[in-house]
């Protein structure tokens, strides 16, 4: 077994679009900023995040025409260098709603919303500290 993708059922596929290919920078396989779907890709591994409308899934499964509520999903992204990432992203419209900042002795984090307030996850991973004894 492989993970393909996770893919995030969005309500407005455009300004979701836009988020994830000019405000986080990731390349889309091929360019929909019309929907209904988009596979982006990171700059390693073989999976990815994709968008498809709510609605057009909606059609497939008739449940998912209620707008859920809440947070729906958690997105963890991992990065070189998260405090130079966020101000990378901040600069282009991301707005933060914890960290950057320490979440273990291993990593380093911080979290943002999409516009359809998925929770995202920026990572660094530190290296592991080692304890000398003098």
């Amino acid at each position: 077994m492989e993970l393909a993708q996770v893919r995030l059922l969005v309500a407005d596929f455009r300004t979701s679009y836009r988020f994830y290919r000019d405000v986080l920078g990731l390349k889309p396989q091929f360019e929909a900023e019309d929907g209904p779907y988009v596979k982006f890709l990171c700059d390693s591994g073989s999976a990815g995040i994709a968008l498809q409308e709510r609605a057009d899934m909606a059609e497939v499964i008739g449940e998912l025409g209620a707008e859920p509520g809440g947070y729906r999903s958690l997105v963890v992204l991992r990065v070189e260098d998260v405090d130079a990432y966020c101000a990378e992203i901040t600069g282009r419209g991301a707005v933060l709603v914890h960290g950057p900042g320490p979440m273990t002795d291993r990593m380093k984090v911080a979290h943002l919303k999409d516009p359809e307030g998925n929770l995202l996850e920026l990572q660094e991973w530190l290296l592991l500290r080692s304890s000398s004894v003098d």
